[in-house]
């Protein structure tokens, strides 16, 4: 069984993938200071509530937090005795290269994205990752990473805006059914949704008028869902994008492709 584990600024996942699909999949805080024993205490319990007996022979770890590297693979070393394929070390290779600039490192997450939505769907794409950070990540005809955009994540955003004022109030996000706001949090809803959903589109569109050809549109992360409810935004919503690419990247190095 292979454990992908991806690791992002707040939230860590991991997944058991027995070759097909995911029978598991649990999310937990991200912590740099979680040491291999508590990560190995947590995971063997949620297995057993599940009642899964799976024995992991291969660990896969996409991160954006380099501190939490050292005890995952101690982790994986001490419990399943395994060193784990980090993606983005020189050991790990991808099923396309990158073309980017040289000396520039792509986030292990987008590089997921990518063998994920080639792997589903084939090149010509843009993918639309709502996490911390709002990523946009275009692969190519062959499945290359070709560059991207980012812009702060639509919590991130929120965020700010409650603590940067002294008067405006911390809101969950959601559709209002108006753009004009009749309240404060009607208005700070609206600027938030109809604002990244603006931004959303001119890039959407900017990046297709550069790239000239039609393009693939995938989201994925834990709000894609709130903005698929806006008509031809999205060609397909893949909320489990970045963690199947690791599969598909540790399935290129153990050559099961």
């Amino acid at each position: 069984m292979l454990l992908a584990i991806d690791c992002g600024n707040t939230n860590t996942v991991f997944s058991i993938w027995n070759g097909t699909e995911f029978i598991a999949t649990w999310r937990t805080s991200t912590q740099h200071q979680r040491t291999a024993d508590q990560y190995f205490v947590w995971l063997s319990t949620l297995m057993a509530v599940h009642k899964i007996d799976a024995a992991i022979t291969h660990v896969v770890v996409a991160t954006s937090v380099p501190r939490v590297v050292f005890n995952l693979r101690v982790f994986c070393d001490r419990y399943f005795n395994c060193r784990p394929l980090v993606v983005g070390k020189p050991e790990c290779h991808l099923p396309v290269a990158p073309r980017i600039d040289p000396g520039t490192i792509a986030g292990a997450d987008r590089l997921a994205n990518v063998a994920g939505a080639f792997s589903r769907h084939g090149g010509d794409c843009i993918i639309v990752d709502f996490g911390t950070a709002t990523n946009f990540d275009i692969v190519a005809v062959d499945g290359a990473y070709v560059g991207g955009i980012i812009a702060p994540g639509v919590n991130l955003s929120l965020e700010a805006l409650h603590t940067g004022t002294a008067a405006l109030p911390h809101v969950d996000i959601t559709q209002p059914d108006r753009v004009v706001g009749t309240n404060t949090v009607a208005c700070i809803q609206s600027g938030i949704f109809w604002g990244y959903a603006a931004m959303i589109e001119g890039l959407i569109q900017r990046v297709k008028n550069e790239i000239g050809k039609p393009m693939i549109v995938i989201g994925t992360g834990g709000l894609a869902p709130l903005f698929d409810q806006i008509p031809d935004l999205f060609d397909f919503i893949e909320e489990d994008l970045t963690i199947f690419g690791l599969t598909v990247i540790n399935a290129h190095n153990q050559g099961l492709e």
